[in-house]
Formats: structure tokens, sequence, C-alpha cells
């Protein structure tokens, strides 16, 4: 049977029709978060149904919507818990309200860092793996847990998916969650602009000539040898590396992966934090096997045929 799914973002909302862990089709529309979540709903809905049509298909071929969200989510009722300044009306709405009457479907939603990880675990680089963690890097740092093969949540949905928010630097810069020091504030994305322009070296850098500062530029000059860029590349790898210890330390996982834009850059990043981690990580039983996500963009878009299965109970 197959299955709607969304995965929304802050800058851009990916949806498509998976069915036996394969998205049979994908489509990438903005999601121009500022105007609301409300707005975006019908354009989903229609981009859904220009879909099923093109592969000869109905609603009611469908078993079912799963969403991937940027937001902590209360799973058993599929309210959204907070907007953090993304869609500011996403917690007015009742998506399975919407559901029920726009598609004749039941709907589950998770936090998107934690579909991914699902994703991953059931179809991905996770397989055979009952425990597990993976961050995600981007514009902010998400993070998701799976132990002893189930899906960590905790009592109020945050367990595990703050991972980002891990303090490591006392001190540190301040970060939107209202934490000092957090990961997602020193290495991410969203803190790389502050980061670069405050560097001494920042005025005599290439970088100052790009138009958009990114992670891609930043490693690409420091390839090339731009003092700047290569204080910014080492400065995240530290804080990714240092955020893997203290994940290893706090969850015990046989397997951490990394996914995120920022994976492109894999063939620098994940021998840096295999090098810290294997000399700081307490794990007298071994090495964390840490890999790349397998899967990508579609991670949290596969992982909906599984949280439907897993909460048919709650619909």
């Amino acid at each position: 049977m197959n299955v709607l799914t969304c995965d929304i973002g802050g800058t851009r909302t990916k949806l498509g029709i998976v069915s036996g862990g394969r998205v049979l089709e994908q489509s990438i529309l903005p999601s121009n978060s500022k105007q609301g979540l409300a707005r975006l709903l019908p354009v989903i809905k229609a981009e859904w149904l220009r879909q099923l049509e093109t592969h000869g298909l109905r609603l009611n071929d469908c078993k079912g919507v799963g969403i991937s969200f940027p937001s902590l989510i209360d799973y058993k009722s599929g309210r959204i818990l907070d907007s953090y300044g993304k869609f500011d009306d996403a917690m007015d709405i009742d998506l399975r309200a919407w559901s029920r009457a726009e598609l004749r479907l039941p709907l589950v939603i998770e936090n998107d860092a934690r579909m991914a990880c699902i994703g991953e675990w059931q179809y991905g680089v996770g397989r055979g793996s009952e425990n597990l963690v993976m961050v995600t890097l981007g514009t902010g740092l998400g993070a998701a847990v799976i132990m002893e093969g189930r899906v960590l949540r905790g009592v109020h949905g945050q367990a595990g998916v703050l991972g980002g928010h891990m303090t490591v630097r006392y001190g540190g810069r301040a970060c939107t969650c209202g934490n000092v020091g957090c990961a997602e504030a020193e290495a991410s994305s969203f803190s790389l602009l502050d980061l670069a322009t405050a560097h001494p070296g920042f005025l005599n850098s290439p970088l100052s000539n790009e138009s958009q500062i990114d992670f891609a530029s930043v490693f690409r000059h420091a390839v090339a040898g731009d003092p700047c860029a290569m204080a910014l590349r080492d400065h995240n790898l530290l804080v990714w590396s240092s955020l893997a210890v203290s994940l290893i330390h706090a969850y015990d996982p046989e397997l951490l992966i990394f996914g995120g834009g920022i994976m492109a850059s894999a063939d620098v990043i994940l021998p840096a934090i295999r090098e810290y981690v294997g000399r700081h990580a307490h794990t007298p039983w071994g090495q964390v096997r840490i890999e790349a996500s397998a899967l990508g963009d579609l991670s949290a878009l596969v992982a909906a045929e599984w949280l439907l299965d897993e909460q048919s109970i709650h619909l």
C-alpha cells in the first residue's frame, strides 16, 4: 500500500509517495515558512494529487499520510508543540483533522530528525542496528536516538532530538533555545555567517567576496589554504566531534550516523570525527561505527510507512 509523505523544512518542503521503502516520486517546493503552515497545506495536497495521477493512483490506494516537521511533536495527539520561529500558526493547526477532511486518510507526524533516523534505521545505513544515534547537520543541528530497537521519545517527546542543544562550550554563544554554548549555536549554517565575520582575517579572505557564506564555500576555500576558512572548518569539525563524544556517552550507540546537506563534505568531516572520537570517547568495549546517511533527503520520507504502522493505535 502507498503512503503520502512530506518533509516540511523552514526553506524547502520535500514530498512524495512511498511504497515498500521506495520513493515512487519526489517533489521539492519552497516552504515560505514566514507565511505560515495553513497557506502551505493546500499546495502540498495539490502536489500529492498530481503525483498520484501521474502514477495512475487514487487517494483510496493510500493507507495514510506521514509528515516530518522541524519541531517537538506530541506523537499521541499529533500536535506541534512549538514553531521555533518558522511556521507561527503551526501549533493552532490540527493536522490529523485536516487530513481526514481533505484526504480522508489517517495522518502521523514526527520530529524531522527522528523521522530521518527512523528512515536510516529501517531502510538505510542503520539496518540491522538496534542502538543508533543520528545527527543532521544543516541550518540547525538535529538528533535522534534508537535504543534497544525502540524509538527514544521521552515523556514530552524531546528525548534525543535536542542533541544539537547539548552544551559544548561553557560561556559560549547564545542559542535560540535559551541555552548558551549549544552545538547548534557554535557550529551550524545558522551561526556560520556570524562566526565568519567575527574572524580577524575575514576581510582578507575570499569568503568576504562570496554572495552566500555556506559550508561548501568554507570547505572549498579551506582546501585552497585560506587561513580564515581553515579556522572556520576546524572550529566546526571540533564542535561536531565534541558533540559526537557527548552523544556516545549519553546513549551508548553501536552506530552514529551523520546526515544533512553539509555532508556533501563527508570525505573531510567523517575522518575528523572518527579520529577525535577514537581519542576521546570512553568506549572500553570497542569503537562506535560512524557513517554518513545512505538515503540523504529521502530518509525522512521513507520513514512514513514504519511510523504509520507504529502509531496506528493512536489514530
